[in-house]
């Protein structure tokens, strides 16, 4: 492939954000493709957006974008939870110590063997979910896809039910060298 073509198939990447609601109808949809296609700027401009509770479920978190806007959420009065995985624990660096100096309760899914979901809840409205780990390297370097899921109810209510069992598995995070 010339270089022309290689720039065509990575603008082709890059452009892949879509909207769907052809009928008015139904579901809302947008998809974002990695790396660089906007995944972390779509979540940051949910976050932005956000009235009444964020809930979040991640397996790897590193993104200082996503985590300050978490935290400028809390900070304007929006509730804010996180469910991470344990390997947040000892990760060399996560966000979870940064959102819970911001305020924010952090809880540890540690009963799975991989607390892999990469979901954000807003409003009990909005559902932000697919491959897109919540790091720098997902948005700069990763083949990863999101999807952002609005006027679907139903769909709301299982990740609701799913959040609210997972929570109540989980336990306080605690940073490394902590008490």
């Amino acid at each position: 492939m010339n270089n022309c073509g290689k720039f065509l198939a990575m603008l082709a990447c890059v452009i892949a954000a879509l909207t769907v609601n052809a009928t008015g109808s139904g579901p809302i949809l947008a998809v974002y493709f990695s790396p660089h296609g906007g995944a972390q700027q779509a979540i940051v401009r949910e976050i932005d957006g956000a009235r009444e509770i964020i809930q979040v479920q991640a397996y790897s978190f590193t993104s200082a974008p996503i985590a300050a806007a978490l935290v400028a959420a809390h900070r304007r009065g929006v509730q804010v939870e996180t469910l991470l995985d344990k390997s947040n624990r000892t990760a060399q660096y996560s966000a979870a110590t940064f959102l819970k100096h911001g305020g924010i309760p952090v809880l540890i899914d540690a009963k799975p063997a991989i607390a892999h979901s990469k979901i954000m809840i807003i409003d009990q409205a909005t559902v932000i979910t697919g491959s897109f780990n919540f790091t720098k390297a997902a948005e700069e370097a990763n083949t990863e896809n999101l999807l952002i899921i609005k006027d679907a109810p139903e769909l709301v209510q299982k990740y609701l039910r799913n959040y609210a069992c997972r929570r109540a598995l989980s336990d306080s995070y605690r940073e490394k060298n902590y008490e």
